[in-house]
């Protein structure tokens, strides 16, 4: 392998890290921003709805750079940079109207790289030639552990106002990575493999919709857990501040480990195994969390849901790859979408659930969804299919 797709694997395994850490620094943050500014939890709710809106165009802002010189390189990248320069103004927003702007300015950069991580990571995969997508996302989940746990660290002693101070911490992570992202990224235009037709290929939509089913799915528990978990230890199982962030820390670590053996299992088993086999674990884990009567069997289910829940955006970015690998930009950037219609109902639609009744009945919405990929789970034969075609088209150009 090149030494320079070498550097693009370990920058965009950087990015993704560096997009872990910023995020989940905000999201364990949540009950500090929400006493800082005496807002109720519909209020909330709305703040987090506009940043995944901002987040959806920023998506799509990542592709139409995507299409320029520089490609996803230069997307990432911009996103990057754009996190860092956004941060302090959420950090430093001195009412709550001002801070909803900060939000969503932060979010439009949140689209980018979100989407920019995964082109770079199918473009590098693509490279390669076998399945790395999930070791890119076990990078994520570095970072955004290391965020959970600082944040559990640093609660009970560190400033939050006039200055949220541990969402500066951000800055220099998100910048050092945009900047090396510059340097060492992939230029799709470059890769080897890559041909030049003229005209893009169509996109493949009834494929991609089963993957987008499942991603929005995915992400729907997933940011339940993460956006309402600190949340609901603090309030429904009246724990301790600080185990708030740290059943955050659990669930992310459970969600690392499928990750850094996701790669070899797809490759052993499939996705059609893979995918059925972590809904079922997520399910379990999200129904304990449902009816858990302390903070003990409460992080037990955090942790048994992450470890089913880790292995949902790898697997299906991954596949989309396969689906069109001369226009997998474009096919990732629409796929991202999906990213945020599962983030709407992860964090928006459980929050409105929750204020109506309890989170328990909140955390009840992701537990059907996944039990719904596990019903779709053998449509993703397809993808396998498309994997095994593009392995046999590089043993003949061998």
């Amino acid at each position: 392998m090149s030494p320079g797709a070498s550097r693009a694997r370990r920058a965009d395994e950087i990015a993704f890290a560096a997009q872990g850490y910023a995020l989940t620094t905000i999201l364990a943050s949540l009950p500090v921003v929400q006493d800082r500014y005496d807002i109720s939890e519909d209020q909330l709710t709305l703040a987090v709805l506009g940043v995944l809106l901002a987040a959806a165009g920023g998506s799509g802002v990542a592709d139409w750079i995507s299409r320029r010189p520089g490609g996803s390189r230069v997307a990432l990248a911009a996103g990057l940079l754009a996190i860092a320069g956004t941060l302090p103004l959420v950090a430093l927003a001195p009412t709550f109207v001002l801070a909803v702007v900060a939000f969503a300015l932060y979010g439009v950069a949140l689209g980018m790289v979100d989407a920019g991580t995964n082109m770079q990571g199918v473009a590098v995969q693509r490279v390669y030639g076998r399945p790395l997508m999930s070791g890119f996302h076990a990078g994520w989940s570095v970072g955004a552990i290391i965020g959970a746990l600082v944040c559990a660290a640093t609660v009970m002693w560190l400033p939050s106002d006039p200055v949220i101070l541990i969402l500066l911490t951000g800055v220099p992570v998100a910048l050092v990575a945009g900047l090396v992202m510059l340097r060492d990224g992939l230029v799709v235009d470059t890769a080897p493999g890559v041909e030049h037709t003229g005209e893009k290929p169509p996109v493949p939509w009834g494929p991609l919709l089963v993957l987008g089913g499942a991603l929005l799915a995915f992400y729907a528990a997933d940011n339940a857990a993460q956006t309402w978990g600190s949340l609901y230890v603090d309030e429904t199982l009246e724990a301790e501040a600080w185990l708030g962030p740290l059943t955050l820390a659990a669930y992310l670590f459970t969600a690392l480990l499928p990750r850094l053996f996701g790669d070899a299992a797809v490759r052993r088993w499939g996705r059609v195994r893979v995918v059925r086999t972590a809904s079922l674990v997520a399910a379990a884990g999200l129904l304990v969390v449902v009816v858990a009567p302390g903070i003990g069997l409460g992080l037990a289910g955090f942790a048994i849901a992450g470890a089913g829940l880790g292995l949902g955006a790898p697997l299906c970015f991954s596949a989309a790859g396969a689906l069109s690998p001369d226009d997998a930009d474009a096919v990732v950037a629409r796929l991202n979408v999906f990213n945020y219609g599962g983030t709407l109902m992860g964090a928006v639609l459980v929050g409105v659930i929750s204020g109506m009744s309890s989170f328990r009945w909140g955390f009840l919405v992701p537990v059907v969804l996944v039990l719904g990929i596990t019903a779709i789970a053998g449509r993703f034969s397809v993808h396998d299919d498309a994997d095994a075609e593009q392995a046999r088209r590089r043993e003949v150009e061998a």
